[in-house]
């Protein structure tokens, strides 16, 4: 065999990486973790004392004795700290704390208006924070980072919105330093669609790599894990589902300033916009899902049609993208069957045999906490990330 062909896997070498396979939780002993890594059993005791001194990493007993006294394990503590995940919409805000293995320990979900501005919104969100840190019987002393998502386009990169058409005040907020600044901890900001992905994926679909998450509110957005990570694009707009025209849609302008958006036309605010002119009593997304569920024959199938609306967006990212499964979240995923039903009926007939051959079309599992989960796993990778731990522990 030519030396190309040869597979070198790497052993994990300092003690981040070796953390790492602490995650899984499964209890391990000195011997299992000297036999994985290929390190002396001296270098493995010195880094498991250091992990258990953190706290990060706890006794879990003995393993089963071959003969003498049974060896001692070791596992992932998920309760060493705490993370505060926080997920912003534009009228509120789901608040959660949560544990090192996105565990909720104590959560609140609040009317809040985003376009308050940045200082009111997050000082209200700080103090809701810091008395859920309480209620979860802790301290701020143990909330290692805070994850956030804004309804709105986020450079990752530095946590600060760009330019967000329903955030008025907002635009290059520094939301990372202004929050770091009131609870101490370090802050991650990204889009709250994206963490609706990642949250989406972790609970529900951890097997699955390929995934996009559509959220269906007063907006329209579209969260992308490929290969099994978020892809955020050069800028972090990757996504944005809601600013593609809809092939054949009327020309109906969009706050962007385009016209013929699918947002303008099949969002929970379009939706409520045009019953209203038809005389019905709705003004938001959520009156539109009550009068779906009440049984209202014109809010069903303005549903539905905006769902096949959504479906001519979609059968171009499925041919583009092949997900093997597409989540819909959001306020008008409360409808329920009506809006699948018109995004299936259309994707299913646009997309290639192939590339819909085992695609699944499915309502969200995680019953509203998709973005907070989505948060707190972006903030735990952040903390507990090979490079982090070395950080702290060397």
């Amino acid at each position: 065999m030519v030396a190309d062909q040869l597979r070198v896997v790497p052993r994990p070498a300092g003690i981040g990486e070796l953390f790492q396979l602490l995650r899984d939780g499964q209890p391990r002993t000195r011997a299992d973790l000297a036999q994985e890594t290929g390190q002396s059993r001296s270098t493995v005791a010195t880094r498991v004392d250091q992990l258990l001194a953190s706290g990060f990493v706890a006794a879990a007993g003995e393993a089963s004795s071959t003969g003498g006294r049974p060896p001692a394990t070791f596992a992932f503590n998920p309760a060493a700290r705490i993370v505060l995940a926080i997920d912003l919409g534009a009228t509120h805000a789901r608040v959660a704390v949560t544990d090192l293995a996105q565990h909720v320990l104590a959560e609140v979900n609040e009317p809040i208006a985003i376009a308050q501005g940045p200082e009111p919104v997050l000082a209200r969100v700080a103090a809701v924070g810091a008395t859920l840190v309480a209620r979860a019987g802790r301290t701020l002393a143990d909330l290692v980072s805070v994850g956030v998502g804004l309804p709105g386009p986020v450079a990752h990169s530095t946590g600060r919105p760009i330019d967000p058409p329903i955030m008025p005040g907002w635009d290059d907020a520094d939301v990372p330093a202004h929050l770091g600044g009131l609870l101490g901890s370090v802050v991650l900001v990204d889009n709250d669609v994206n963490l609706m992905a990642l949250g989406e994926h972790a609970a529900v679909w951890p097997d699955v790599d390929h995934l996009l998450f559509i959220k269906v509110a007063t907006g329209i957005g579209a969260g992308i894990i490929s290969d099994g990570r978020i892809r955020r694009g050069a800028q972090g707009a990757a996504g944005d589902l809601g600013h593609i025209a809809v092939p054949g849609g009327p020309e109906v302008a969009c706050r962007c300033g385009n016209t013929g958006c699918l947002e303008a036309i099949a969002s929970g605010q379009a939706v409520a916009d045009a019953l209203r002119a038809e005389g019905l009593d709705v003004a938001t997304s959520a009156d539109v899902v009550a009068l779906v569920r009440a049984g209202d024959r014109a809010a069903s199938l303005a549903v539905r049609e905006a769902g096949r609306d959504i479906g001519k967006v979609l059968a171009t990212c499925v041919s583009l993208l092949n997900p093997s499964v597409i989540v819909v979240g959001g306020v008008v995923a409360g409808a329920g069957e009506h809006l699948l039903a018109g995004i299936r009926e259309v994707v299913y007939r646009r997309s290639l045999p192939l590339a819909t051959q085992h695609l699944r079309i499915v309502t969200t599992r995680t019953a509203g906490r998709a973005g907070v989960l989505g948060a707190s796993s972006m903030a735990t990778e952040h903390v507990l990330s090979p490079a982090a731990i070395d950080a702290l522990l060397t």
